[in-house]
């Protein structure tokens, strides 16, 4: 059993300052499976690497959720 990395982007509504921005990838990186996790504010866009077999991108988007963020999944 190999790992399965895989890099996302998701869109995250709500995040405005640093604080924001901390705030999701500290939630985001906590997740078993998530190798990297940065978020751009001025494209409101977190970049994961995730190994989906350990964390799938629904709960990276209730990890983000939680921290009182919208994160959208595209629907493929």
């Amino acid at each position: 059993m190999g790992s399965n990395i895989e890099k996302h982007s998701i869109i995250v509504e709500g995040m405005s300052c640093g604080h924001c921005k901390s705030a999701v990838e500290k939630a985001t990186i906590a997740l078993a499976g998530v190798a990297a996790a940065e978020v751009d504010l001025a494209t409101k866009t977190l970049s994961v690497q995730v190994d989906t077999g350990k964390t799938t991108l629904e709960q990276i988007k209730e990890a983000v959720d939680e921290e009182g963020f919208t994160a959208i999944l595209e629907k493929a």
